[in-house]
């Protein structure tokens, strides 16, 4: 799968539409095909200690619309990445980081069940680039014309080479496509301890990074930091958000899109090896498997 609310800050799994075809015109009652919409979403971090241990909780919040494709745009549709559905059920599944716990999936205001889709299926994992993180599987039901979905996790923050690193997988591109192509995810991460050297990047698939730009602004012995991160259907996705930092006085706080230390440049270069690895892995299993299999 490729790495989103996939989303995700989000990603789906849509079992029925693998053999959509268009819909001759002669048909009495075509069956109406649809796909989702998601011009923004909002994701607010907290980053606080629990037990000693520095955690983040996430709130996501995803306003979706529905949408009918009109039958010369379902022809396009086959070849593409945005998915689309008929009926008004959705199976859907979610990356989660290892270690999340408090998971709450809402629709509006009602609680949706979940299950946990790795541990039925071990082999189904998702990869990003500081490792493959297992899934949550719910379904939603009935699918209305315009709806929120609200997903809550709380998972402990990864220390690499020094610094406090913590990923959100950005997996938009479902969502895009030429009558939807744009969308727009606005981050507020709010800490509740001393931070320095933050560093804000997307991370691509192939392991690229690009610098993020952010505002801080500080109340009450917290800081919240402020981004955002404009996915276009016409361009390169900008790939996984990816945030970096110390914690404590250790150098004075830097928003200059730029690595200020060389802890930070070991763990850019971390992260680029372990996304080399991961995609040279991927690929090695995927040409053992149609091995296996002739």
């Amino acid at each position: 799968m490729q790495a989103h609310l996939l989303f995700t800050v989000f990603v789906c799994i849509l079992l029925a539409v693998a053999g959509l075809q268009v819909v001759p015109s002669a048909a009495a009652n075509p069956i109406p095909v649809y796909s989702l919409e998601m011009p923004e979403e909002y994701i607010n971090y907290t980053i606080c200690r629990v037990n000693g241990r520095l955690w983040a909780k996430v709130d996501g919040t995803y306003p979706l619309t529905k949408s009918v494709i009109e039958c010369e745009d379902q022809a396009l549709s086959g070849d593409n990445t945005w998915f689309t559905f008929t009926g008004d059920t959705l199976p859907m599944v979610y990356p989660t980081p290892p270690g999340t716990t408090s998971i709450s999936v809402k629709m509006d205001e009602t609680e949706l069940g979940w299950s946990n889709y790795t541990q039925t299926f071990p082999d189904e994992t998702h990869y990003t680039a500081i490792g493959n993180w297992p899934m949550i599987f719910c379904t939603i039901h009935p699918i209305l014309d315009q709806f929120t979905l609200k997903i809550h996790y709380e998972h402990p923050i990864q220390l690499v080479n020094g610094s406090y690193t913590f990923l959100y997988d950005l997996n938009i591109s479902p969502y895009l496509s030429p009558w939807s192509n744009k969308s727009t995810a606005h981050f507020n991460i709010r800490f509740e301890t001393d931070v320095t050297d933050l560093q804000a990047h997307t991370i691509a698939t192939d392991g690229a990074l690009n610098p993020v730009e952010y505002t801080v602004t500080k109340d009450a012995g917290t800081e919240t930091v402020s981004l955002q991160v404009v996915s276009d259907y016409s361009q390169p996705l900008p790939g996984d958000l990816l945030i970096a930092f110390h914690e404590g006085n250790e150098s004075e706080q830097n928003n200059s899109g730029l690595l200020s230390s060389t802890e930070q440049r070991y763990v850019v270069v971390a992260v680029i090896s372990t996304a080399a690895v991961g995609i040279v892995g991927y690929l090695l299993l995927k040409h053992k498997k149609r091995g296996d299999n002739k």
